[in-house]
């Protein structure tokens, strides 16, 4: 689904991705980890097309899409939920999801017709069923949880209908219990839909116990890749970013 071919990308004559060549098979699950600043973040903001490559290609479904617009990125079928929620901070839950579906909906022509339209607001309460912000409809974006945020980010890059979804750290700054509430939803989301979903996480629990495969960046280099226990067991993933302590944490609770 999505191939990523040499990409290269440097900032001031540093070298923020060096030769990245990854390929996330459709309908798959995968984790990108790494320590900070080894790329995983500018690795998004290549593939939306935030930052232009230097070169490189990125193909989705075949396709190059480096050098496309983000609107354009967007149209074609990828998706993004970040960090720091992105929200409409004076419309409520549903209305802030209907606004996102329609204008992907109508695109240019969106602003032309009434709002919401039925199959706006149809798609909004989709997205609450499958996300649980059903019981928040009505609450105003910005008075909601921290949590609640994130998942409402996570559904106004599912109200634009992506092939494929990219997570920027969706547990960051929660706590334990719901950092799992969070990948439980996570996991049930791809489940349902059936997409290519890549999110990007530091919390290794998570990404050993949900991920199909685990990508691991370092200095902007693709260090290592593989299935959950190939990465783990790895001795340069090891000694690059997990440690022995993080290492015998993670086989304990694999046990």
């Amino acid at each position: 689904m999505l191939k990523l071919e040499g990409l290269k990308k440097s900032f001031g004559g540093v070298a923020a991705t060096r030769d990245v060549t990854l390929d996330f098979a459709d309908g798959s699950l995968t984790a990108v980890i790494g320590p900070n600043g080894a790329g995983k973040t500018t690795l998004f903001n290549l593939i939306t097309g935030r930052f232009p490559i230097d070169s490189g290609r990125i193909l989705l479904g075949g396709e190059n899409i480096a050098g496309l617009s983000r609107r354009e990125i967007v149209r074609r079928g990828i998706g993004r939920a970040f960090q720091v929620a992105s929200l409409f901070p004076t419309l409520t839950v549903r209305e802030a999801l209907a606004a996102a579906a329609q204008a992907h909906q109508r695109r240019e022509t969106a602003m032309l017709v009434g709002f919401p339209t039925a199959a706006a607001m149809k798609h909004a309460d989709e997205v609450m069923e499958l996300l649980g912000l059903t019981r928040v409809a009505g609450i105003l974006s910005r008075n909601l949880s921290h949590g609640d945020q994130k998942l409402l980010d996570i559904g106004l890059a599912l109200a634009l209908e992506p092939k494929v979804l990219l997570l920027d750290e969706p547990t960051a700054g929660m706590g334990p219990e719901e950092r799992w509430r969070m990948i439980e939803t996570v996991q049930r989301l791809w489940r349902a839909r059936g997409m290519t979903l890549i999110f990007i996480e530091h919390d290794m629990d998570i990404v050993f116990k949900v991920a199909q495969t685990v990508r691991v960046l370092s200095y902007g280099a693709v260090l290592a890749e593989g299935t959950p226990e190939e990465v783990r067991r790895n001795p340069q993933v090891i000694e690059a970013y997990l440690g022995k302590s993080a290492h015998g944490a993670a086989e304990g609770a694999a046990a």
